[in-house]
């Protein structure tokens, strides 16, 4: 988008290059602590990450903090055995690319001295996407995909209210900066790569979020968080056509098509999450439903600026996910006053019905299994987490035609992935 905005843009030179994915491209590691105990976290919010879990959970600290965290994930490429429109009916195997990406947050807060205001502000990507595959003019998806990133940074002020010893609200604004990237080479019958596509441009988004934390006693606490949904518009920026086939020069493909402009619609989910979180002297336990609205993202369109050639259509990229609840369960055990252990599960069904998967995001139902720790030194906290994804094995059949384009895949999609997170919190 020209004229974009400053803020965002040096904010993703400082923290990241790459982008990921989790839960569709949903992100909910946005804290150490958090995603040691399976993001099971909504009741217990209890650390500067509750402007992402909780707005309401501020109340609960005091004095000012500041915290910053990287999340690394590796993402082992996905391998897909079968057919695609572009094998002839023959089966073949394709892995994507190992890919590693970089997940940034940081947060600061201040709770007034009688503890029943507090206020912050927070930065974290809440969605994200990267796939590649190896080869951009031999890949059996090439029509389709054979590179996607999308990447957002979220800025997102905050205040709390304590409205007396049970309860507390709070709510914040929420500003979205994303940039994406996509290409593919188109394929015709009997003629091979028609020319190398490739799209990318940025946008912004705005939204809101709000949560309530009840505390029904000193040792149970009950929390609610809603986080809007995100319209991603990326207006008339570049797509580039490069590697053009020889045979438009003869006039046989007709209209020679040519770089211009484009734009598309990145449609991302609300959320809703319930937790409840029980303390038995040193142990801490937390069940969270953390509901993914998906049903918003139901296509993925491309406009091109210049009229649609055969070529180079405007397409549409139905998608019709489905909304998910995920079912998350951790644990926190402090040990003595400084060092904490925790340990979360969770089990993510997938968004994606078999009918419209692809190769831009050959998604799975997933378990993810967690362990973390958190140490504090004076006013220095240290928390780190592990993670692993187990993915369902995923076999679909759905080859198809849209517009003039065979896309789909028939076969047996595996893959699994790994993070890790580290935090470093002061309090002041």
């Amino acid at each position: 988008m020209r004229g974009w905005k400053t803020l965002p843009v040096l904010l993703v030179l400082l923290f990241t290059a790459s982008t990921s994915f989790a839960a569709g491209f949903r992100i909910p590691e946005a804290g150490a602590k958090a995603m040691g105990m399976g993001v099971a976290f909504t009741a217990q919010a209890d650390e500067p990450a509750a402007i992402y879990y909780n707005p309401a959970g501020l109340t609960q600290l005091k004095g000012q903090n500041v915290m910053l965290g990287l999340t690394y994930v590796h993402n082992d490429g996905a391998e897909f055995t079968g057919e695609t429109p572009l094998t002839a009916g023959a089966p073949v195997s394709e892995t994507q690319k190992t890919l590693n990406h970089y997940i940034p947050n940081a947060y600061y807060t201040r709770t007034t001295n009688d503890g029943n205001i507090a206020y912050g502000v927070g930065i974290f990507s809440p969605f994200g996407l990267g796939q590649e595959y190896n080869d951009k003019n031999f890949s059996v998806f090439r029509n389709q995909i054979t590179k996607i990133e999308l990447l957002t940074v979220v800025v997102n002020p905050t205040i709390s209210f304590k409205i007396n010893e049970m309860l507390s609200v709070g709510g914040g604004i929420d500003y979205m900066w994303g940039r994406a990237k996509l290409e593919q080479t188109p394929v015709a019958s009997g003629v091979g790569n028609l020319y190398n596509f490739e799209l990318k441009g940025d946008g912004d988004a705005w939204g809101y979020n709000f949560g309530l934390l009840l505390k029904p006693t000193e040792n149970f606490r009950i929390a609610a968080n809603y986080r809007s949904p995100f319209n991603l518009r990326i207006k008339n920026e570049d797509a580039t056509i490069s590697n053009l086939n020889p045979a438009y020069g003869t006039g046989l493909l007709g209209q020679v098509p040519s770089s211009t402009l484009a734009s598309t619609i990145v449609k991302m989910p609300a959320t809703f999450a319930l937790g409840a979180a029980y303390t038995i002297g040193q142990l801490t336990v937390e069940a969270d439903a953390d509901w993914t609205f998906w049903h918003s993202f139901d296509s993925l369109p491309i406009t091109f600026q210049k009229n649609a050639i055969p070529t180079l259509p405007n397409v549409v990229n139905e998608k019709k996910w489905k909304d998910v609840c995920a079912v998350r369960v951790g644990a926190e055990y402090r040990v003595t006053d400084p060092l904490a252990l925790r340990v979360g599960f969770v089990y993510d069904p997938t968004p994606i019905p078999g009918s419209t998967l692809g190769p831009e995001l050959p998604d799975a139902t997933r378990m993810d299994y967690m362990v973390g720790a958190g140490y504090k030194i004076g006013p220095v906290t240290i928390d780190g987490a592990f993670m692993y994804i187990d993915k369902f094995d995923r076999t679909v059949s759905n080859i198809r035609a849209e517009g003039l384009n065979p896309i789909g895949e028939k076969g047996t999609w595996k893959g699994n992935a790994w993070l890790a997170s580290l935090d470093v919190g002061y309090h002041f």
